[in-house]
């Protein structure tokens, strides 16, 4: 079933995101309120929660796709009934929610590309991604490109495992202080975002130095920092080395996950492997499998 939890889409980016779905073999059911708008949200709280929820509730959806992020899924998630263990699919603002399955149940998410399509930005092999995370059980790499901006975005060290948590960059640090803030001692933290200046990533990752949130991590997966230009002579980069920088933790940037062209999907609280010396993030299980809760 297709939700729209945060921001308006536009109904053709939709229709070719339920093309490609039906061309894997599913049926595609759409929320009642999938097109709705209400300024800057996809239509009211109330209806974008009661859309949520029915898809979560739903015994014939398997999973729960999200058109897009944008904005709004914190105003709604604490209303969040999620049930029984589905695939949410989503990215960007879906963040939120896939941190708050994560503390319901310990339940894996798909951090991917949602049901509004961008064909100028997710060619096919972004399209195989995401397919081989719902219908395999099988290892999802990703590999560091020397042509991201975070590919410069290196510190060296020995393979490290752990959870793979976090997301995007913004909704992780709204999400300190609330329920649904992880706990990170021993996950590899995933990191991405868009239209962040250097100083507005700076303040982010400060504060979630301050809170103890980054305590303990035990690597770091810095994805795809798009349009993150600032006017000064100080890059994202910068800011990510940096930080991620004194951690004292194996830090892999350059990774196509995220925001930018290429995007590729990796699985949420699933055990991963993350390898400076190859380049490479591995998440080693599908949302088919529990054991990730383990971890």
């Amino acid at each position: 079933m297709i939700v729209s939890p945060s921001g308006p889409t536009l109904p053709e980016r939709v229709e070719r995101g339920i093309a490609l779905l039906a061309s894997w073999g599913l049926r595609v059911l759409v929320g009642r309120h999938v097109f709705d708008r209400s300024g800057y949200l996809a239509g009211h709280d109330d209806d974008r929660l009661r859309d949520l929820n029915a898809a979560f509730a739903d015994p014939e959806v398997r999973a729960v796709v999200c058109t897009r992020g944008g904005y709004g899924a914190q105003r709604i998630v604490d209303g969040l009934r999620p049930g029984v263990p589905k695939h949410l699919v989503g990215f960007s603002d879906i963040t939120a929610l896939q941190l708050a399955v994560w503390r319901h149940g310990r339940w894996p998410s798909v951090h991917g590309p949602g049901a509004a399509w961008f064909d100028d930005r997710l060619p096919a092999t972004s399209a195989a991604s995401l397919r081989a995370a719902l219908f395999t059980s099988g290892p999802l790499r990703s590999y560091r490109s020397d042509t991201e901006e975070t590919g410069a975005v290196q510190v060296p060290g020995p393979p490290v495992r752990g959870v793979l948590l976090g997301g995007n960059l913004s909704m992780l640090a709204s999400t300190v202080g609330t329920a649904d803030m992880p706990d990170l001692t021993g996950a590899i933290l995933l990191l991405e975002d868009v239209a962040e200046a250097p100083y507005r990533v700076d303040r982010m990752l400060t504060h979630l130095r301050r809170a103890g949130a980054l305590r303990g991590v035990a690597g770091v997966a810095v994805g795809q920092f798009t349009d993150c230009a600032g006017g000064g002579a100080t890059t994202v980069a910068d800011v990510l080395r940096e930080h991620l920088g004194a951690l004292g933790v194996p830090v892999l940037g350059g990774l196509r996950i995220g925001h930018g062209v290429g995007q590729e999907t990796v699985v949420l609280g699933a055990v991963a492997t993350l390898d400076t010396g190859v380049g490479c993030l591995t998440s080693r299980e599908a949302v088919n499998g529990n054991s990730a809760a383990a971890g």
